[in-house]
């Protein structure tokens, strides 16, 4: 934004969430630069099963210390959402990958009211140059491609972990998965609410000397397209099904077409099971037709439903 207003500011109420998970070597780092830039906001780390003495450092620099002893990101997100109450949250990580610099104009915007949820683009900026494993780039390549082709979308950066909520985000966003594939749920979910977001390039660092990663590329990747497959099928049924739906219609018009043809020629039908199976795929193209109808009305009802909590929730 063009200029600060430090008066939005004035009497509210702003948490910085840090899930942790063994992050002794950057967690006293994090935590200072972030009381340093946003002197109003309570600093809350959340310990993740540490062996690390991770939560003895984050409290001597200044944080409130809370733990989820249930392991995975998405647990601990889900455990921070449920437990505090805030106008505006901003989640960061506890590797000192994402700089202090971007995190008081990602919270003016949520405070002003501008966004539902500030993303902090890397992608756009330094990460395939400061990112040092080449999997994880093509990774969250893969996914940005995914997910804005299959939501008719143009999010530059969809694995960021720093992002700045509004209070009815935070309230009314429905967290079920476990682990790192969160930051695509959250995604996910908003472009299919229709919420308001904001990307903001931010300057991406790769991890200090003795930080280690705790992503694993190929399993939580794995997970991650198993994420987006699943809230592609919830989200956009009718989409979802009448793809199955063509397939088989396909299968059943490449066996059944060569029974009817030679039916046509000379009134007999000597390929019974072929005519059989034939219909057989048929049947299941129709189900599966049918199925994403049924759905896509139950998807559009919840849509009216939690239009009606949204605004309930708003403060």
């Amino acid at each position: 934004m063009k200029k600060e207003n430090n008066n939005i500011f004035k009497d509210k109420k702003i948490a910085v969430l840090i899930p942790c998970y063994n992050e002794s070597k950057t967690i006293e780092k994090v935590v200072k630069d972030y009381k340093e830039v946003l002197p109003e906001a309570d600093i809350y780390v959340y310990d993740n099963n540490s062996k690390d003495n991770t939560d003895k450092i984050a409290k001597k620099a200044g944080a409130i210390v809370c733990y989820e002893y249930r392991q995975g990101k998405g647990n601990v997100i889900r455990t921070m959402f449920k437990d505090i109450d805030a106008d505006c949250y901003l989640m960061i990580d506890g590797d000192d990958t994402y700089p202090k610099e971007n995190a008081r104009e990602m919270c003016e915007y949520v405070l002003n009211k501008q966004a539902d949820m500030v993303i902090g683009d890397r992608l756009s900026s330094t990460y395939f140059t400061e990112n040092k494993r080449p999997f994880h780039n093509f990774g969250n390549v893969l996914v940005r491609g995914l997910i804005n082709s299959l939501f008719k979308s143009n999010v530059r950066d969809i694995m960021t972990g720093y992002r700045a909520f509004s209070y009815e985000f935070v309230k009314t966003f429905p967290v079920l998965s476990k682990g790192f594939e969160i930051e695509t749920e959250m995604t996910i979910h908003a472009l299919d609410k229709n919420l308001l977001l904001k990307e903001i390039p931010i300057e991406y660092r790769d991890r200090p000397a003795g930080s280690v990663s705790k992503l694993n590329t190929f399993s939580d990747g794995f997970k991650v397209l198993k994420t987006i497959a699943r809230l592609f099928k919830e989200y956009k049924p009718s989409i979802f099904f009448g793809l199955i739906s063509l397939i088989f219609l396909i299968i059943s018009l490449c066996f059944g077409t060569p029974v009817f043809i030679e039916y046509f020629k000379t009134g007999l039908v000597p390929r019974i099971p072929t005519l059989v199976f034939a219909g057989f795929m048929l049947i299941i193209s129709i189900l599966m037709f049918t199925c994403g109808i049924i759905l896509e009305v139950i998807v559009k009802k919840h849509r009216q439903l939690f239009e009606l909590i949204y605004i309930k929730t708003k403060k």
